[in-house]
Formats: C-alpha cells, sequence, structure tokens
C-alpha cells in the first residue's frame, strides 16, 4: 500500500527465462514522471504537463489560491507553479522520508505530511506551516498516513495498513485519541471528506473486489457507489460536491501497484454517471491525495513513462 509510493523505482520481484532462476531478481526499471493538468469542464482536451523529470515524484496538491502544486520527490516535499518552472523544497524542518500522504488544510495556512523523523520509528501525521517550518506531530502511533482534512479543519482522516489489509481512522488536527472509522481484515484506504462534510469517500475490497463507497462522518451509513468490474481507487470529491474523482485499473489488476494502465474517471454525485477523463501508465502515486483545482474544473496528476 503505502510502502511503494516513496520508491523510486519500480522493482520487479522475480524473472523466469533462459539460465536464471525464478526466483531471480530482475534489474531494477527507472521511470520519468509527469506532473500534469487535465480540464474536466468544457470540451475534451489533452492534458497540459507542467514538469517532468527522469525520477518519480508523485500525488500533487493544489494550492487554495490556484497557484501552485504541492507533490513529494525523494523524500523532499516540493513547490511548483501552475504556470511551470523549477520546483523548490518546502522547509519542513528534521522531517525525512515524506511520502504521498499529504495536504493543504481548509484554509490554506497549514499542510499536513507524512514522514520520518530522526530517532523516530515509522511514519507519522505532522503539520507544517505553507511557507514551511518545524513540523508538529499529530499521530502517536505508527505507520500513519495522511488523506484528508475536515471542512472545519478540526479532524484529519488518516490510515493505517496492517498485514491483512488496512484500515481508517480521525483524529483531532490537534492530536489526541484515536477513532476507528472502519474495520475487519480488508483493504479500506483512501478516505476523502465531501466538501460539506456529509460524507466520506473511500476505496473498499468489502463487497469483493476494490469499489469506491462512502459514509457519515461517525462511520455509519455506508453505501456503495461503482458497481463495475473494474478496480477503482483513491476517490476525491470535487470542491463543488458535484464530481468524484477515481482511479481505475484494468480488470484483475490486484492491489494498488505503479505503473499500470489506468484511467482517470468522474462519477456525477447527482445521477452516479461515469465518465473517463484521461488515459495513461499510472497507479500508485498518480492522484493519492486530493488534487482538484479550487475552482473544481481541473485536475493535477502524475502519469509515469518507464526508460530503458
Amino acid at each position: 500500500m503505502k510502502t511503494i509510493q516513496t520508491a523510486s523505482y519500480l522493482f520487479l520481484l522475480s524473472c523466469s527465462f533462459a539460465g536464471l532462476s525464478a526466483q531471480t531478481p530482475a534489474a531494477p526499471v527507472k521511470v520519468a514522471s509527469s506532473l500534469q493538468i487535465v480540464s474536466v469542464d468544457g470540451p475534451p482536451a489533452g492534458p497540459v504537463t507542467v514538469y517532468t523529470a527522469p525520477t518519480h515524484f508523485e500525488a500533487p496538491n493544489w494550492t487554495r489560491d490556484g497557484g501552485s502544486l504541492i507533490f513529494d520527490e525523494g523524500g523532499r516535499i516540493m513547490r511548483i507553479a501552475v504556470s511551470g518552472g523549477t520546483p523548490a523544497a518546502i522547509p519542513i524542518g528534521a522531517a525525512t522520508r515524506c511520502n504521498g500522504s499529504h495536504g493543504l488544510s481548509p484554509d490554506g495556512t497549514l499542510l499536513a505530511i507524512t514522514c520520518g523523523m530522526p530517532n523516530v520509528a515509522g511514519a507519522h501525521v505532522y503539520v507544517v506551516p505553507i511557507g514551511g517550518g518545524e513540523p508538529r506531530v499529530v499521530t502517536e502511533n505508527p505507520s500513519s498516513y495522511w488523506h484528508s482534512w475536515s471542512p472545519d479543519g478540526k479532524t484529519i482522516l488518516f490510515t493505517r495498513p496492517d498485514p491483512t489489509g488496512g484500515n481508517f481512522f480521525a483524529i483531532a488536527a490537534g492530536g489526541g485519541a484515536e477513532t476507528p472509522l472502519s474495520s475487519g481484515t480488508g483493504m479500506n484506504d483512501d478516505p476523502d471528506f465531501a466538501p460539506d462534510g456529509s460524507f466520506i469517500y473511500f476505496n473498499s475490497d468489502r463487497a469483493g473486489g476494490m469499489q469506491i463507497f462512502r459514509m457519515h462522518p461517525d462511520g455509519t451509513g455506508v453505501e456503495q457507489i461503482t458497481f463495475d468490474d473494474r478496480p477503482n481507487w483513491t476517490p476525491h470529491p470535487s470542491p463543488d460536491g458535484k464530481w468524484i474523482a477515481f482511479l481505475s485499473y484494468e480488470k484483475g489488476v490486484k492491489g494498488h501497484p505503479v505503473n499500470k494502465n489506468i484511467e482517470l474517471r468522474l462519477l456525477s454525485v447527482q445521477d452516479r454517471k461515469v465518465r473517463v477523463v484521461a488515459s495513461f501508465l499510472g497507479g500508485s502515486g498518480t492522484m493519492n491525495v486530493p488534487s482538484w483545482s479550487p475552482d473544481s474544473k481541473r485536475l493535477a496528476y502524475v502519469s509515469y513513462a518507464i526508460i530503458p
């Protein structure tokens, strides 16, 4: 799940050909990453590329003023203008090994990050000012990965993987006790608040294959909202509440792997109809976190290309 999001390369687990054992690891495959923006408002149009690099980066967030994108690369949190240019690292004190679980508070003044710290075991959720600063820890327990702020900025949703899958929890933005919102031995992942706070959208395999669900913020009233034969991940409601953006793998793909043929799709909250916005090579790292523009007209995402 989240452990593969900060990897710079996709490691093939085994290969089988003449002269080699089936357990012999293949050489690492290097990837190039492209930060792209696609319009969801008006006639279909191709994506606009903001930044490309011959390395792995992931998980764009849009700043509240609509002028910048935030993403992680090489364990650092980066910021780049929507118009392009050279990204710059946000100073985050002693935090290292930051991954694709990060996002801005509703007022845009704070940034939640999931990182390591010297002499602290595992990944925790921290909060820093948007301009940078020393991280303030939110989650006491390790293996905690940020996913969403509540609309009032008082609550944070985060996930915790385990050997049988994973679940998600709520915690006060200032820290404190965790409240479990999902349970069981399956995978419940990628929770994100609706803009009015009425629902939490998430993906789960509780009905068989991976599909999109929603629930009330207290964990009640669970409702499945996608029903196709595609594995569907990372649902993100638009700021105007009209759309749910999510990623769909090809039929039969297991887990949330990198470098697969995927589709970025939109589900209408009003009539539940689904349409494709873009098709590309991606997966984990493409859209792990909320990536809508503030006006709900564009989506940012990362696509990948294998470098021979």
